[in-house]
């Protein structure tokens, strides 16, 4: 697998864990402002895997791709493409609403990303961003009921990563009174995405209900800080709390995931010391490179599992 600095061959076939890919375009620069290559982010997949699948397994993934580099067109994908390899798993779904899947109308057909091949197969495809549901399918493909709840944290100018760290503060407070420990990841774009895992599977409306609830109820304490309110004129100098990402239809970046914002930028797990800093201190808490997130996941494991 190529490595940062190395100078890739336009196509090369390599063995991953007993599969065959044939890697194409390995030189081209994704990543313009940084000379980063499509080389270089296979390598960062490759090495962040041990983290991130486990995170992947067992939920349909949306991929974001971006064949020409960022700052170029990019494009949503929900269904394996054509010319998937027949030894990646897919799962058919049915559409998703607002209240999760529906056994009604059509269906797509997810790949699912839980091993390296399959990973190594998509990140060629320039896809740079990976997004799952809150909800997961069985051994049998069945969609199961969402595991964790999430609440994303947008801020709106001039708020940024500073107050996102104040507001976290406020949502780790507020879901421990639901008896629900909260794990925190940068957005790699702007913000702070709060997860929290569940004793049981529920369904996306419940999960939906108890993160706008939250949402609203920190709106009415703080409401100079805090919207629970989608309509962007609202949101200047606050942060949102995107309650809505819990619906069946929506998805959110996967954990070590890369963005395609214009310097690579991953969603990287901290430590509530972490937020804590960063709602101290306006430059306490910063988004990570991917270099820096593999020392990370090197000095101190994954912090998304703990």
């Amino acid at each position: 697998m190529p490595k940062q600095g190395e100078h890739p061959q336009t196509e090369v076939h390599v063995d991953v864990e007993g599969r065959t890919l044939r890697l194409t375009n390995l030189e081209k620069v994704l990543y313009p402002s940084t000379g980063t290559t499509k080389g270089e982010v296979l390598d960062y997949y490759v090495r962040v895997a041990p983290a991130l699948l486990p995170h992947l397994a067992g939920r349909p993934v949306t991929r974001i791709r971006w064949p020409h580099g960022v700052g170029d067109l990019s494009f949503f994908e929900k269904n394996a493409p054509r010319g998937t390899p027949s030894w990646v798993r897919t799962a058919e779904v049915p559409t998703t609403g607002s209240r999760g899947p529906s056994r009604h109308g059509d269906t797509l057909v997810f790949p699912i990303i839980e091993d390296l091949p399959t990973l190594v197969w998509a990140v060629n495809l320039a896809a740079l961003e990976l997004h799952v549901h809150q909800w997961t399918v069985d051994a049998d493909d069945e969609p199961v009921g969402a595991d964790r709840l999430v609440i994303d944290l947008d801020p709106g100018e001039p708020a940024g990563l500073h107050e996102c760290c104040q507001v976290a503060l406020h949502v780790q407070e507020a879901l421990a009174a639901h008896d629900l420990d909260a794990v925190a990841v940068t957005s790699g774009s702007k913000g702070l995405h709060l997860y929290a895992p569940l004793p049981e599977p529920l369904p996306s409306t419940e999960t939906s209900e108890l993160a706008k609830q939250i949402a609203e109820e920190l709106q009415a304490a703080h409401p100079q800080l805090v919207t629970a309110t989608m309509t962007k004129a609202r949101r200047r100098g606050k942060v949102f709390l995107d309650w809505s990402q819990n619906a069946g239809s929506k998805t959110t970046v996967a954990p070590y995931s890369l963005r395609g914002t214009p310097r690579p930028q991953v969603a990287t797990p901290v430590g509530w010391d972490e937020v804590a800093e960063g709602a101290e201190d306006p430059l306490g808490l910063d988004q990570f490179t991917p270099a820096q997130v593999l020392e990370r996941v090197e000095e101190y494991g994954d912090l998304f599992a703990v």
